[in-house]
């Protein structure tokens, strides 16, 4: 009998701020303050999205604006943090990255300094409520000018070790140039921060390289199609760059037209560090169990190669040492007994 994936211990790695919102949550709050939500965030949700070409983006992002709009009060994003950390508490999270770029939120919050500390404080409060060790990646949009980059990436240093453990790079990775972002990558790797740019999704491999040549990437957020270029995988998994993988966002934004079509094998099979993460919860319907319990389904993975991507999440997150170790011997415990919760 395989062993249940929801006390299996996980950590995630890549999960977007307001993306992370529960449905019900977004209606609730949407209905408080009388917003109106289109039929794709009600009735026929989750909704069917598709970033083949700019329309499709477009279409997904306003949706994701769209629920950002919901979150009007301190109270409101402190429930969001909340949620997000209980729903992964639930699933066999032990520790979760959750990123956020502050600008998003800036108006409504008094501006980026204070929308940060509310968040940190959301998040430390919300980690000592579920037992989730949590963190913050501070994420740039590459859709803004490199400068606006630069401001942020200074935020993150100022909150480095309280509470922000890395700086990232978000939104359509087919606009901009990603070199114009490396002096904001600078500006965060100077003050030890993990670099976690998304790459590798809607393009390619050549991406996926100017990532790690440009930004100095630890992380990359998907990085799924280094499947396609043996050669840049091998330089991947010999650099220990953790992948953090989306099934379910894949398919649903039409990267890949299945799920048995994500080539998460192939990475394995090629030596990479991949760690599953849920994206964003509310446009596409799955949490972090799911992208488990998926993979598992449609490629046939064994008990033992799930455990290994638990580990592989820790390994490649800033969880502290203890977490870490806590974590591992329960994973161990997990493949030992069947039916028997490991311990939190």
């Amino acid at each position: 009998m395989a062993r249940p994936l929801d006390v299996l211990p996980k950590a995630h790695l890549h999960l977007h701020f307001s993306g992370s919102m529960r449905h019900s949550t977004l209606l609730e709050l949407a209905e408080r303050d009388g917003i109106p939500l289109p039929d794709a965030l009600v009735e026929e949700w989750p909704p069917e999205l598709s970033a083949a070409d700019e329309k499709g983006w477009f279409r997904f992002q306003r949706l994701y604006d769209v629920a950002r709009s919901v979150l009007r009060t301190e109270a409101d994003v402190r429930r969001l943090v909340r949620e997000a950390a209980e729903d992964d508490a639930r699933e066999g999270g032990r520790w979760l990255e959750i990123q956020v770029d502050p600008s998003g939120y800036a108006a409504r919050f008094g501006g980026i300094t204070a929308f940060t500390d509310l968040v940190l404080d959301a998040v430390a409060s919300a980690s000592r409520e579920t037992g989730i060790g949590m963190a913050v990646v501070i994420a740039a949009n590459r859709t803004r000018h490199p400068m606006d980059a630069r401001t942020l990436a200074r935020l993150a240093t100022q909150y480095a070790g309280r509470g922000v453990v890395g700086f990232g790079l978000s939104n359509d990775e087919r606009r901009g140039v990603t070199a114009e972002f490396a002096p904001a990558f600078r500006i965060a790797e100077r003050a030890g921060l993990l670099l976690a740019p998304h790459g590798g999704e809607l393009r390619g491999a050549d991406n996926i390289r100017a990532c790690l040549d440009d930004l100095g990437a630890d992380r990359l957020g998907h990085g799924v199609r280094s499947a396609e270029d043996p050669a840049l995988l091998e330089r991947i998994a010999s650099s220990g760059v953790t992948l953090e993988v989306c099934p379910v966002s894949n398919v649903a934004l039409g990267v890949y037209s299945d799920l048995t079509s994500v080539p998460l094998p192939q990475l394995l099979a090629g030596g990479a560090r991949v760690a599953l993460g849920a994206d964003d919860p509310l446009l596409f319907g799955s949490r972090l169990e799911g992208q488990y319990a998926t993979m598992r389904a449609a490629h046939g993975l064994s008990d033992e190669t799930l455990a290994e991507l638990a580990r592989m999440s820790f390994r490649g997150s800033r969880a502290p040492s203890d977490v870490v170790e806590r974590a591992m011997k329960d994973i161990d415990a997990w493949l030992g007994v069947s039916n028997q919760p490991a311990s939190r």
